[in-house]
């Protein structure tokens, strides 16, 4: 088979790469280890900005966000028992974000790359890019007992934190960086009400909690939960009561509870890959970097990534230039390190560090107490929460 784009993974990143690329009349094969259905299983984030909502509609998946999707003028920082609102519109110039959540981003890409026939291999068993410091790369993989080979211009390495792409660099040609945070984030997906019409962010003693949704009438919630702890081992009921106790009182009694219908715990990491580009293979996503969820960064660095990748290739493709491509790693890498600050900030400022004490806790009110009553710092939260605007 030959292509000019053989993208690896149909996470949000791949489809909307291969979404954006096929617009521009760019043929592009995308390569899945795992099912359709699998992929579309996986629960993950729900806050997009406004440029991953652009993005999806340059695309032409747009339409069932745009119905569905709820839009968010600002979040609110609940601490010792008292909830303070972030005007993300009031201190942005008018900028929100939007709740959607990720698998149904997924489905919306799935969709329309089925309706314009356009190839997808799911359950390629043996993946594995050869040759990508030359000029003509190849993706080798397994397909009911048979072996295919891809030929193609460029690789994509969109596959995800454990994925081949990234594996396949020398070790010496790639740095990484990381943080393990010694604590993760136990989830609740349930069919009840939200607690609140805005996102609500807990700092508590007993540690942090989310109060989040996915529509008017499904909830999303986390607690800060031990490295230890198996989801399992949470009944729904003890899930409910933990979670009230995080809550300011107003929250606890508004607090509607039922069966979960999602279980899950969560590690939390920061990671960063650099470079980004390795001759005609390119990172995107999770593939080259993680962060903690507590910023709501994850799927838009993706859709960022994309965004830089994306016009590289069409500037590759339409302009005979590769100046896109040779900037894409720097690019990407620039914004990728501001929403890691960004995340790991968050992250500090509201979860309970065992190793901090009780200074510590006392640090993050006095942080809290100025962030809420400072013009400048709460300008400066809604601005990396709404979305850094782009380089070029």
């Amino acid at each position: 088979m030959r292509t000019q784009v053989a993208i690896i993974g149909s996470g949000p990143a791949g489809l909307l790469l291969g979404q954006l690329l096929h617009k521009a009349g760019i043929d592009a094969v995308i390569v899945e280890q795992r099912s359709k259905d699998y992929v579309l299983a996986r629960i993950r984030a729900g806050i997009i900005e406004q440029i991953c909502v652009d993005l999806l509609d340059e695309a032409g998946v747009g339409e069932r966000l745009h119905r569905q999707g709820l839009v968010h003028h600002g979040i609110e920082l609940s601490f010792k028992g008292a909830r303070h609102r972030i005007d993300l519109s009031g201190l942005t110039g008018g900028k929100s974000v939007t709740v959607y959540g990720q698998t149904e981003i997924t489905h919306d890409l799935m969709d329309a790359r089925a309706a314009a026939g356009l190839p997808t291999v799911y359950e390629a068993s043996n993946v594995s890019v050869h040759d990508f410091d030359g000029m003509r790369p190849r993706v080798r993989y397994e397909k009911d007992g048979q072996s295919h080979e891809i030929e193609c211009d460029f690789i994509a390495g969109c596959d995800g934190y454990h994925g081949v792409c990234r594996a396949s660099v020398p070790a010496d040609a790639l740095k990484t960086y990381e943080r393990v945070y010694p604590f993760g984030w136990l989830g609740v997906l349930s069919d009840t009400p939200p607690v609140s019409d805005e996102l609500i962010y807990n700092n508590h003693e007993r540690g942090f909690a989310l109060c989040s949704m996915r529509s008017h009438t499904r909830s999303r919630y986390y607690v800060q939960c031990s490295l230890d702890d198996k989801a399992e081992a949470w009944s729904d009921d003890a899930f409910w009561d933990e979670l009230r106790r995080r809550l300011d009182p107003v929250a606890a009694e508004r607090l509607v509870t039922g069966p979960s219908i999602e279980k899950s715990i969560a590690p939390l990491r920061s990671f960063v890959a650099e470079p980004m580009r390795f001759g005609r293979l390119f990172l995107a996503g999770d593939a080259a970097h993680i962060v903690p969820p507590t910023g709501a960064k994850g799927l838009n660095l993706a859709a960022a990534d994309v965004r830089y990748l994306s016009r590289a290739l069409v500037e590759f493709y339409l302009d005979k230039s590769e100046a896109g491509i040779d900037h894409y790693s720097e690019k990407a890498l620039r914004r990728i390190w501001k929403a890691e600050r960004f995340s790991w900030a968050m992250t500090s400022l509201l979860h309970r560090f065992p190793e901090n004490g009780e200074f510590g806790r006392k640090i993050q009110e006095a942080e809290l107490d100025y962030l809420v009553h400072s013009v400048a710092a709460s300008t400066s939260l809604a601005e990396n929460y709404v979305g850094l605007p782009f380089e070029g």
